[in-house]
């Protein structure tokens, strides 16, 4: 179902947000490209904006100037796991070579969420909810659809999600050098090496986000005429037809027009 009604399993990717240097510009490139509407937030939350389709939260887009003292990150989407027990999962971050950013910090009523990295470097997140569970759309053109991790060690990070983040990690059927990573039997995303990913080598561990489309070559074209850039043009791959994208600030992320369920 795309809209999501019951709360994410601990270890599923739950909520995505962007830093941007520009967050009025960010909000009209995702306005344009995927239907999102979303405006600056309260000065509490730092302006955060929280993006909507349908009425139903997608993303978030942050400023980067409100980062506070420290020097602004570059333009990334950051992927967020559900947690049960923020601080327990901090602990089994750092116990298994992970690296911690933030402690668990309060988000007003809304939840409890810390940012880390992988052994290998790859940035994530930790949610845990309270009464924003996170993204109520999912697997619908302009949501959220699949999260991939992209590493310079398959190994080393298969091992690091399954001990913090109780993610399985299999082959993945019909695609090679693909691994996918489960909950409970229930695939929540995707892993590769950055080699098998076709990465230049010196690029470095991370987390791709990727939103549903009808229309994969329009959106791609949509992209380009909001002043993004076309990555990896239009192609065909087992799940769907897709493009690696930025956004008009340098953003990677991926669209794809998923093939249907019995295709």
């Amino acid at each position: 179902m795309p809209e999501v009604t019951e709360p994410y399993q601990p270890g599923t990717p739950c909520w995505i947000d962007v830093v941007a240097p520009d967050q009025a510009a960010a909000l009209d490139f995702y306005a344009k490209v995927l239907g999102w509407e979303g405006s600056p937030g309260p000065p509490e939350t730092g302006g955060y904006a929280l993006c909507t389709l349908k009425g139903k939260p997608v993303a978030g887009i942050m400023s980067a100037e409100a980062m506070g003292d420290q020097p602004a990150p570059p333009p990334a989407w950051t992927t967020y796991f559900a947690s049960a027990d923020a601080d327990a999962t901090l602990q089994a971050i750092t116990r298994n070579g992970g690296t911690t950013f933030t402690p668990a910090v309060e988000v007003m009523n809304l939840g409890r969420m810390l940012v880390a990295a992988d052994p290998t470097g790859a940035v994530f997140g930790v949610w845990e909810a309270r009464e924003f569970p996170g993204a109520g759309i999912a697997n619908e053109p302009g949501a959220l659809i699949w999260n991939e991790l992209n590493t310079t060690d398959r190994e080393a990070a298969a091992d690091f999600y399954a001990a913090a983040l109780g993610l399985e990690t299999a082959p993945m059927e019909g695609a090679e050098n693909y691994f996918s990573l489960s909950v409970t039997g229930r695939p929540v995303g995707g892993m590769q090496s950055l080699g098998a990913a076709g990465a230049p080598p010196e690029a470095a561990s991370h987390w791709l986000v990727y939103f549903a489309v009808a229309d994969t070559d329009g959106t791609a074209a949509k992209v380009a005429e909001a002043g993004g850039t076309v990555c990896k043009e239009p192609f065909d791959m087992v799940a769907g037809r897709m493009a690696v994208v930025q956004d008009s600030q340098g953003a990677s992320f991926a669209v794809i027009a998923p093939k249907p369920m019995n295709a």
